[in-house]
């Protein structure tokens, strides 16, 4: 039972926390800012004014019976010749100018040893209930009592004359003055605690001026950003935490900018790379009809016609003839697969269809062509990665072949940790690397930005370092997820180079 109504408690102060804090989130940060300074201002003035006045009224209220004390025992000393001489009028009148001369004195009178009147300040009398209040005994220098009366609070002072032989002298005081002094001490610290809320808020709006506006300046900048306009930036106002901020937001959004554009870029370029793969498709497309209908469509009329002629003449000579016909159409034909995808990539690997590749090429171009592999001996790379260093290196082979003028080249491929990477070097005429590569794709840097986007599939990345007379270097390096002894074969139906 005690831990439910415990666990119900909590709940209950969970649950309070948490619509405080629903309320105070829900203000804005200069009401709360406002709110705080406002708030320590006048809870400082009201603790201030509050000590000050205590303070206050306790010293005032010592004075006030110290001067009650020093009167009354003056009092009594300066009437005890006159009531020992019977003076009354001497008496009175001292009596009526120490009234006169003490603002806080609100009566005084003069008994006798018997306690009786002898002179008073009353016009009506003395009061019979004040006879009989603060006696004090001749031993007493002095007896001090707190009287409450219709006019407020009365400091009473007895003070015996002559050991109270003579008789007793009593004045009153009352704390009118006190009072007034301390109401007008209490309004000078309320109107200064005014005051000083007065200027805590101006301070206060300034404080929140200052905070705010640049939180609000980046509030709108999100939102424009929001909007789709990049181009907005949010002020830096001064060199502080604020300031950074906006600095890094900035920073942030120029970085999104940058990349967008790249996007916007990249994006610009599969199109038109897209539209130069399906027209180089179809380009390919009738090359292949053209030779199949040129080569392989007239070996094999010529076989039928040699068919024909050989049923009427059976001689080994026109059989012999026979042969070679489909020899060479079967040599057309291999030829012909080969140029669309080389088997040996997807049974041999990557290094067995490269040396096959410059073989063609020494033989065909007369290019001479040195090859270089590094940790490569009997490892097969992922069929994605084999199938697209092939295809790199054989675009970058043939622009060696049709634009370098080059009198030879090297190609090196080495596996170098994780990565596996390929360098294609020639020493021909060379050409402004950096400018094709940053723009658009053209006519002549559609192959550059082939290969790249072929190593950007694989995750790898493509660098082509060139100038005028200076040859060309083309880097790609693909990272290796993992390597195996032998791999299965890669599906690939991009463009070819012959």
């Amino acid at each position: 039972m005690k831990e439910r109504w415990n666990d119900r408690l909590r709940s209950f102060f969970r649950e309070t926390a948490a619509r405080i804090w629903a309320v105070i989130g829900a203000v804005s940060i200069r009401t709360k800012i406002m709110g705080i300074v406002l708030g320590l201002v006048l809870l400082l003035g009201a603790g201030v004014t509050v000590q000050v006045r205590v303070s206050m009224a306790e010293a005032l209220g010592r004075e006030l019976e110290e001067r009650g004390i020093s009167i009354a025992r003056n009092l009594a000393a300066r009437s005890t010749d006159l009531i020992l001489t019977s003076d009354l009028y001497a008496l009175h009148k001292l009596l009526r100018d120490m009234v006169v001369h003490n603002e806080d004195v609100r009566y005084a009178f003069v008994l006798d040893s018997q306690g009786r009147v002898l002179v008073h300040s009353f016009e009506r009398g003395v009061p019979p209930d004040l006879l009989g209040v603060n006696p004090v005994s001749g031993q007493e220098h002095w007896r001090l009592q707190v009287l409450e009366t219709e006019e407020g609070l009365i400091h009473d002072v007895a003070v015996p004359i002559l050991a109270g032989h003579a008789g007793t002298a009593r004045i009153g005081l009352a704390e009118h003055r006190l009072q007034a002094q301390l109401s007008a001490t209490t309004y000078r610290l309320l109107l200064i605690t005014f005051l000083i809320a007065l200027a805590g808020v101006a301070g206060g709006y300034l404080l929140t001026w200052v905070l705010t506006r640049p939180v609000q300046a980046l509030v709108e900048a999100t939102r424009a950003i929001a909007r789709g306009d990049l181009s907005h930036r949010a002020p830096v106002w001064a060199e502080d935490e604020l300031g950074a901020l906006a600095r890094s937001f900035n920073a942030m959004v120029e970085e999104q900018d940058r990349l967008l554009e790249t996007l916007r870029q990249r994006e610009v370029r599969r199109g038109q790379l897209l539209e130069q793969v399906i027209t180089a498709q179809e380009e390919e497309r009738r090359r292949i009809a053209r030779e199949l209908h040129d080569q392989i469509g007239q070996a094999l009329t010529s076989l039928l016609v040699g068919l024909r002629n050989l049923e009427s003449d059976p001689s080994p000579a026109r059989l012999h003839e026979l042969k070679a016909v489909i020899a060479d159409t079967l040599d057309g034909v291999r030829e012909l697969a080969l140029e669309l995808r080389p088997s040996i990539l997807d049974d041999l690997g990557l290094v067995p269809a490269l040396e096959r590749y410059i073989h063609t090429c020494v033989s065909r171009y007369h290019l001479a062509v040195d090859l270089q592999t590094v940790g490569l001996d009997g490892v097969r790379l992922p069929p994605a990665v084999e199938t697209a260093l092939y295809r790199i290196i054989q675009e970058a082979l043939t622009n060696v072949v049709r634009h370098a003028r080059a009198r030879q080249a090297s190609l090196l491929l080495e596996v170098r940790g994780e990565s596996v990477v390929a360098v294609v070097e020639d020493d021909g005429c060379g050409f402004d690397a950096e400018g094709l590569m940053s723009g658009p794709p053209g006519e002549h840097s559609l192959g550059l930005h082939g290969m790249r986007e072929r190593a950007e599939l694989v995750g790898g990345r493509l660098t082509v370092e060139s100038s005028p007379g200076q040859g060309t270097s083309v880097f790609v390096e693909v990272p290796l997820e993992g390597r195996r002894e032998d791999g299965g074969a890669g599906k690939d139906t991009g463009a070819y180079c012959r």
